[in-house]
Formats: structure tokens, C-alpha cells, sequence
């Protein structure tokens, strides 16, 4: 018989999550239309959420097929907000190179599943503590322009908790 543990993450407040516990999830959802031609390295802002977020692994990104030729891709970073982090933004903190190229496509918001329910803080490479504050999420596109006539639609639906 093989035996699995789990990983919790939880606040440092709560010493013990039992049956039931549970904290109020947050959701930040973001639609943009992206238009055709738009080009390499645009910067796409989904809004803010606060450094000590602990994204959550029901996190999505959705989009339309957005290029017709080429293979446009999306990177899903951490930046500052006021000048909080202690060195650079985070291009692709939470998700590299999305492919943006199928229809109705969906993603995890998070490269990694395994870092579900850490801080935001935390995705950010430069970062070793909470910097406190806000960080804006931003989506960039990168290796292809959109070429899909018409262009196309993209949503985030980021959901975390806050300790």
C-alpha cells in the first residue's frame, strides 16, 4: 500500500485547521479584449491583490484562439505596486509561456500546482519576505503578435485567501 501526505498551507494564526475550517476566498476576475496586431511584449493588467495572498489552485486563465499563424504565448507575473518589492517584477511569477493559439483554451494560473496556497510574495524570485502592500498581476504576451482577425478575449479568474 503506497501512503500519501499533503502539504497544508495555512496561516501561522490558525494552529490547527479542523473539519469545517475554512477562511473567505477572494476572488479577482479580469476579462480584456486583446486586439489583432497586438505586438510582442504588451503588458496586460489583471488588477491587484495583497503581497500576503495565498493563491489558491482553482485559479484559471481562459482565452479565445488568438492567432491564426505564429504561436503567441503568455506569461502571468508579480509587480511592484509603489515601489514594495526589493528588486525587480516578476514576468512570469505564476505561469510561463501559455500557449495562446487554441480555442477556448484554459490554464492553472500557476505553473507549478505544487506552490498552491503560498503568498504572493512568495512567487516573486527576488523576494524573501512579505514586502507588504499590493501587487499587481499582469499577464505579458510574448514570442508571437496576435493575428486572429478580430483579436479575442481573455479572462482571469485568481482566487486566494488572506490570513
Amino acid at each position: 500500500m503506497t501512503a500519501y501526505t499533503a502539504t497544508e498551507r495555512r496561516s501561522h494564526l490558525l494552529a490547527a485547521v479542523s473539519h469545517g475550517g475554512s477562511y473567505d476566498v477572494i476572488n479577482l476576475t479580469s476579462t480584456v479584449e486583446i486586439a489583432v496586431a497586438t505586438t510582442v511584449d504588451r503588458t496586460i493588467d489583471f488588477g491587484r491583490i495583497p503581497s500576503n495572498a495565498r493563491i489558491l489552485s482553482m485559479s484559471r486563465l481562459y482565452w479565445d484562439d488568438l492567432a491564426t499563424s505564429g504561436s503567441p504565448t503568455l506569461d502571468l507575473g508579480l509587480a511592484a505596486v509603489d515601489g514594495n518589492l526589493a528588486n525587480a517584477d516578476d514576468p512570469n511569477a505564476l505561469l510561463d509561456a501559455g500557449t495562446l493559439s487554441s480555442a477556448g483554451s484554459d490554464v492553472i494560473a500557476l505553473e507549478d500546482i505544487a506552490n498552491a496556497g503560498l503568498p504572493a510574495w512568495d512567487f516573486v524570485e527576488s523576494e524573501t519576505s512579505d514586502p507588504g502592500g499590493d501587487l499587481m498581476v499582469y499577464g505579458t504576451l510574448v514570442d508571437a503578435p496576435i493575428n486572429k482577425p478580430g483579436g479575442g478575449t481573455m479572462t482571469l479568474d485568481l482566487y486566494y485567501v488572506v490570513d
